[in-house]
Order: structure tokens, then C-alpha cells, then sequence
């Protein structure tokens, strides 16, 4: 299979996880986040606005991998892992589970930066090949 088709599936799966989690945390799906030893009630809005940043996240790289804009996908990516990496020191912060801080959280941060970092190196090359060498150009002068 070649690279870009599986950047392309693991794309689809961080869209699509992405768009489930923040869906989860809108809907009343009794999600928890991992790590945090008091899961913060409802009543403070903090499900809501974790949800709308995920859903945000989530159709912001839909959209730039349905229409193909895969330069942009590949650096969009390597932003939203900020988002997974902030929740890891979220939870150590508040003396959260370690385990869930780097097992879930930080291993997600690495897979989506990875992810962003393989689509960027894939279109990288692309560009190389595509544009003439600029001696040629001067070439032709």
C-alpha cells in the first residue's frame, strides 16, 4: 500500500475519532475524560466546551481531507496535537493518573503530530517533483 493511502486512513481515523469524542462529551454518552481522579460536573459547562473544541478540531481536518488539501491537512494535524499534549498536562497538573496522562493522552498527541508530520513529508515530495528547478528556468530564459 503506499504511503499516502495509509496517511490517508490514519487521517480518517483521527477525523473520525476526533468527531465521536466530541460528540460524546455534547451528548450525554456518559463519557469521562481519562486521567482526572473528579471527573468536573456538568453543571460547569467543561464537557461542552471540550466537546465543541473536539468537534471544531474534527470537521476542521474533515474538510481539509475531503477536498484534498493535503499540505494544509499535514500542518492542521501537527496543530491539533496540541490539543491531546494540553490535556496530558491538564490531568498531571491536577494529579491525575500518570498512566492515563501519557498512555492515552500523550500517545494520541504523538500519533496525530506523527500523522501530520508523514502527510507533510508525503506532500513535500510531491512539490519537489512538480516544480522545475529554477536552472531550467533560467534556461529558457
Amino acid at each position: 500500500m503506499p504511503p499516502s493511502k495509509i496517511n490517508t486512513v490514519l487521517a480518517a481515523a483521527i477525523v473520525l475519532f476526533t468527531l465521536y469524542l466530541g460528540l460524546s462529551f455534547v451528548l450525554p454518552l456518559g463519557t469521562s475524560f481519562p486521567g482526572l481522579p473528579t471527573w468536573p460536573s456538568d453543571d460547569t459547562g467543561f464537557p461542552i466546551v471540550k466537546g465543541s473544541r473536539e468537534i471544531a478540531m474534527g470537521l476542521a481536518m474533515g474538510i481539509l481531507l475531503v477536498t484534498g488539501h493535503r499540505r494544509a491537512l499535514g500542518w492542521v494535524l501537527l496543530m491539533t496535537a496540541i490539543a491531546p499534549f494540553g490535556d496530558m498536562v491538564n490531568v498531571l497538573a491536577h494529579r491525575g493518573s500518570t498512566a492515563a496522562a501519557f498512555g492515552v493522552h500523550g500517545l494520541t498527541a504523538a500519533l496525530i503530530a506523527i500523522t501530520g508530520l508523514l502527510i507533510l513529508r508525503e506532500t513535500g515530495k510531491a512539490r519537489e517533483t512538480a516544480a522545475p528547478a529554477p536552472a531550467a528556468q533560467l534556461a529558457r530564459g
